[in-house]
């Protein structure tokens, strides 16, 4: 159940994190609303705290969501950006998943 609620709050990090770079970058790039910059900061705002809900130490939290993130990106670069990914792509994000579990789920010692 623990690795579910990590990964669970992982993902939702994940999300915030790119739903606030992409909103300015909507702004920035597409000539959108500069009211997207709200929401846009509101959404960091949401994921510098939801990376504090980790019961670990911040370095490992930062190093393990690193292999989320790139998972999350893969998935925005699909379902938004409608770009397939590749197979290497799907490779990639696999392994960065790979090291988060790796990062996350190792057994410590005390």
């Amino acid at each position: 159940m623990f690795e579910l609620k990590t990964l669970s709050l992982f993902l939702i990090t994940a999300v915030a994190e790119i739903l606030g770079c992409y909103l300015p970058y909507l702004w920035l790039r597409e000539g959108k609303s500069a009211w997207l910059l709200v929401p846009g900061m509101l959404s960091l705002m949401l994921f510098a705290w939801l990376l504090s809900l980790h019961p670990t130490a911040s370095g490992r939290v930062y190093a393990a969501y690193g292999g989320v993130y790139i998972f999350v990106a893969v998935l925005w670069l699909w379902w938004v950006d409608g770009i397939r990914p590749t197979t290497w792509d799907l490779i990639g994000s696999s392994v960065a998943l790979l090291g988060m579990a790796i990062i996350m789920f190792a057994p410590r010692g005390s």
